[in-house]
């Protein structure tokens, strides 16, 4: 395959009975791209058929490839994805495509002026627009982002959108540092990356509200925020500094 503009990482944990919508969707976008394109399905420890649903559309697109991922967490899905990426930059993308895929140009560096660090969606930023979202969700996700900028990640509206693009080399860089596996692993991401001083550009998108969402709206939110402030010691203990001086040993 030649070399590709961007590599769209798809976790996937128990979504057989979506895949077969999802991905000849993002398939039937990649062929009439005008970027070069491919895709990762990473199978996080499913207990459904995802893996064997994946593989066989696999073997209908050349540029679609399939991982397995055999440890719990959406954040050792996305990392497994990033390490085995080719493009130029990798976009992480939610199955459920709440944001269609159509509006991945949205992240493409001639849209943004050039090649950047980071690009994450939002549906805060300017041009953001929210469907179908309750109103006790949105609430929720507002609480939830104030603490996260007051603890571990200041500035940034959006942490928990699904639809990230970063570039490969800081990507790899960033989740080298990573050691949260769950939810919160997008927080740790990105204050790492403020931590070194890298470009993070907030791009509002079109978000899509879904029913059948595997986020526990108490035990998730707690567990994230648990999540969150163990970020926020590792920052204030060194512990990034250190694993990075034992990266470069």
């Amino acid at each position: 395959m030649n070399a590709s503009l961007m590599t769209i990482i798809i976790p996937a944990y128990n979504e057989a009975h979506r895949l077969p919508q999802t991905l000849p969707r993002v398939m039937n976008f990649v062929a009439t791209c005008t970027e070069t394109l491919d895709v990762l399905v990473v199978n996080n420890n499913s207990q459904d058929h995802t893996g064997a649903v994946a593989r066989e559309l696999a073997a209908l697109y050349p540029r679609l490839r399939v991982l397995e991922q055999p440890l719990p967490g959406k954040g050792a899905a996305v990392r497994q994805g990033i390490l085995a990426a080719t493009g130029r930059y990798v976009f992480i993308c939610d199955a459920d495509l709440a944001m269609p895929i159509e509006e991945l140009p949205r992240f493409f560096p001639e849209t943004l002026g050039g090649d950047y660090d980071i690009a994450i969606g939002s549906r805060e930023a300017a041009g953001a627009q929210r469907y179908h979202e309750p109103w006790y969700r949105h609430i929720m996700g507002r609480v939830f982002n104030l603490v996260v900028r007051v603890l571990a990640v200041p500035r940034i509206q959006d942490t928990q959108c699904g639809f990230k693009s970063l570039r490969r080399e800081v990507a790899q860089e960033l989740f080298a540092l990573q050691t949260i596996d769950g939810w919160a692993f997008d927080v740790e991401i990105l204050a790492l990356a403020q931590q070194r001083g890298r470009q993070i550009i907030e791009v509002g998108i079109p978000w899509y509200y879904g029913e059948g969402s595997r986020v526990n709206p108490i035990q998730d939110s707690l567990r994230m925020i648990r999540e969150v402030w163990r970020v926020r010691r590792n920052l204030r203990a060194g512990i990034y500094e250190e694993a990075n001086k034992r990266e470069s040993e």
